[in-house]
């Protein structure tokens, strides 16, 4: 597990994921993703849908 990245069971909010994965995109400058950065950027988009779906039913 990288430094940077949660640990089991902690959850991150929905915002603070999406800035990760804004990080991705604009760290990337236009070019093509690395392979590690395609995986890294599946496993955030992971983490965002569970963390909205955990805000909205907290919300509800």
């Amino acid at each position: 597990m990288s430094p940077n990245s949660p640990a089991r069971g902690s959850v991150r909010s929905a915002a603070v994921v999406n800035a990760a994965i804004r990080a991705i995109v604009v760290g990337a400058q236009g070019r093509q993703w690395t392979q590690a950065e395609r995986a890294l950027y599946g496993r955030l988009l992971e983490e965002w849908s569970a963390a909205l779906q955990a805000e909205m039913t907290t919300a509800a």
